[in-house]
């Protein structure tokens, strides 16, 4: 049932239709009157329709014509309405009207894709613009090689190193230090790391008070804002500008061979690491990193899709 209108104050109210005196009619009969009509005037009663809602009625005395459309005008419309199953984008054609933004299934996966690209190069260029983002890159591999837990932390904006320690062995005291020098160091910092949880789990910076696996309690994450799951990462801000996709249908875009390829390097020196990456975001920012060459809107052959 449609959703009720309420009577308006102060009018004649009619409950049947039969009861509508000779010369009141509401907008609908109007307009379909030959030559069609619109009202003139104010109205003057009001009818019940649909057993919950009433209609104002016009007197026909007071109907003026109703301006009628140029034939250019039809025409345009005609048009407007045809373009509603046409793809703005690729120019096919569809069944049902494409609704907002005019896109093809086809072209609305390119479009979320690079949505997410051009989004990802602004990211990038905050942190380079902003002078207190920092990267913190972390391996806390408990079964890798004797002396290689370390810890590095540069500044995004001039690649210059403002930390690099040794991170010792879990739960000793050695750790503790390294995890509050980086307290205060990255305080009232933006922090950005190198992966997310679909990354190498030992360089994430949480497993430095955690072991490889285990849960990272709530308090100990508010006690560290920067092992938040909210702390951006480098890993993030590629794989959207690459976007890579095994998947035709998919507008989430992944690290090629699920995080196996990687643009910067990984090796046991973190501050050139970390260097690698302040440079790979330094390349986004200002669009020399190269793009998956098979990204939907380069592979389709459509380019860049306009704005709506």
């Amino acid at each position: 049932m449609p959703a009720s209108v309420p009577p308006l104050l102060g009018l004649t109210k009619y409950t049947r239709w039969d009861q509508v005196p000779d010369g009141l009619h509401t907008k609908t009969q109007l307009a379909e009157m030959d030559p069609p009509l619109k009202p003139g005037a104010d109205p003057v009663g009001q009818v019940l329709y649909h057993g919950n809602s009433y209609a104002p009625l016009y007197e026909l005395a007071a109907a003026v014509p109703k301006r009628r459309a140029t034939s250019a005008q039809r025409a345009a419309l005609d048009r407007a309405r045809e373009l509603q199953y046409v793809c703005r984008r690729c120019g096919v054609q569809g069944d049902e009207p494409l609704g907002k933004g005019r896109w093809c299934m086809r072209c609305s996966c390119a479009v979320m894709m690079w949505e997410q690209h051009a989004q990802a190069q602004v990211m990038a260029r905050e942190l380079v613009a902003d002078q207190t983002a920092v990267l913190l890159v972390v391996d806390a591999d408990p079964e890798g090689p004797p002396g290689t837990q370390a810890v590095a932390v540069l500044q995004i904006h001039d690649h210059r190193v403002l930390y690099t320690a040794q991170a010792g062995e879990h739960g000793t005291p050695e750790r503790t230090a390294v995890v509050d020098r980086l307290d205060v160091l990255l305080a009232d910092r933006r922090v950005v790391r190198e992966c997310d949880h679909g990354g190498l789990a030992t360089r994430i910076p949480f497993t430095l008070v955690s072991l490889p696996r285990e849960m990272l309690p709530s308090a100990t994450i508010a006690e560290h804002a920067w092992m938040s799951s909210e702390v951006s990462s480098v890993a993030g801000v590629w794989v959207a500008w690459y976007a890579w996709t095994d998947n035709p249908s998919s507008t989430l875009p992944a690290a090629p061979g699920y995080g196996k390829q990687i643009a910067w390097q990984r090796s046991l020196d973190l501050a050139s690491d970390a260097q690698s990456m302040t440079a790979l975001l330094h390349r986004i920012a200002d669009g020399t990193e190269p793009v998956w060459e098979k990204a939907r809107w380069v592979a389709d052959g459509h380019g860049v899709p306009s704005p709506v």
